[in-house]
């Protein structure tokens, strides 16, 4: 038996994602995009409505970066979500984030969190918030990476965000390996 919850937003996961601009006059801005994911095989997709800071700024600078929220910055994560920086436009100082000049495109990188993606803007509909970004580069933190030099979740703590629930889990343990465990049903 199955219940139906009509049109909803859900997904499993939704990754917590923080975009990175620059004002016009260079200041830092940050903000959570509920909405977001890999667009194509270098693109990221990410749902950023017009009326946001974000939006007017990476119009103007046609570069971001997306950062992934992890388990030790939940709450800087919900704060750059939830205030404006229409409103406060010092909400990364507040929030006690740090910022860089990213090495590849002219936004900034948040030091706080231990992956970036680094992106230029390839469209943006005006419409819907729908925006669409080359990823160009991918950098993280020592401090995530195994001994091989690869990403380590288990050190990394990525969050996802459960729509249904209103709040962030920290995602878990290996169940499986992937393009190889459906062998056994060949």
């Amino acid at each position: 038996m199955r219940k139906n919850f009509g049109v909803q937003t859900w997904l499993y996961p939704m990754p917590v994602l923080i975009v990175g601009t620059y004002d016009e006059a260079g200041v830092p801005d940050a903000m959570n995009a509920a909405w977001g994911g890999i667009h194509d095989t270098n693109q990221i997709g990410v749902c950023i409505d017009p009326g946001h800071k974000t939006a007017k700024n990476l119009l103007a600078g046609k570069e971001f970066t997306v950062s992934i929220g992890d388990a030790a910055h939940v709450v800087e994560c919900d704060f750059v979500g939830i205030v404006s920086a229409n409103e406060l436009p010092g909400k990364l100082e507040q929030a006690g984030l740090h910022t860089h000049k990213a090495e590849f495109v002219d936004a900034p990188v948040i030091e706080e969190f231990p992956m970036t993606l680094e992106c230029r803007l390839v469209s943006y509909d005006p419409e819907t918030g729908c925006t669409v970004g080359e990823i160009v580069n991918v950098s993280a933190d020592e401090r995530i990476l195994d001994a091989t030099g690869k990403i380590d979740p288990a050190a990394f703590e990525p969050i996802t965000f459960d729509p249904v629930n209103h709040v962030y889990r920290k995602l878990g343990e290996v169940v499986g390996t992937a393009f190889r465990d459906g062998r056994k049903l060949r």
